[in-house]
């Protein structure tokens, strides 16, 4: 997959926004104040951290080769997801929307209605 895509696809979330809080070269899409997800455009190819169930972390990892602990964030809780077609497209957005909704249940129940979740 391409950034360009990815990028669309992330942005597709209710209320998401792409922000660059740590450099100019690393994206992050947030919802709300929260990040969800983190894209490594540097690496070839592409790798997103996504926030993960750490029950279903692991089980992602065992069965997937390029799914492997989060770099650089708290490992139970996060996943990197290596972008080199191993994971299908529909799999990649189920994690994605996964990511997202894991969020989005830290807000309250207000934002959480008006998010749809």
């Amino acid at each position: 997959m391409q950034y360009d895509e990815l990028e669309k696809l992330l942005l597709s979330l209710n209320d998401a926004t792409l922000t660059f809080p740590f450099d100019d070269i690393t994206p992050v899409f947030k919802v709300g104040k929260k990040m969800f997800a983190l894209v490594s455009i540097d690496k070839d190819p592409l790798a997103i951290n996504l926030k993960c169930n750490p029950d279903d972390a692991l089980i992602l990892r065992s069965q997937f080769e390029a799914i492997r602990p989060g770099y650089h964030m708290t490992k139970d809780h996060w996943n990197t997801v290596i972008l080199d077609d191993s994971v299908e497209k529909n799999m990649l957005i189920k994690l994605i929307e996964d990511s997202y909704v894991l969020v989005v249940k830290t807000m309250s129940k207000k934002e959480q209605k008006r998010l749809g979740v």
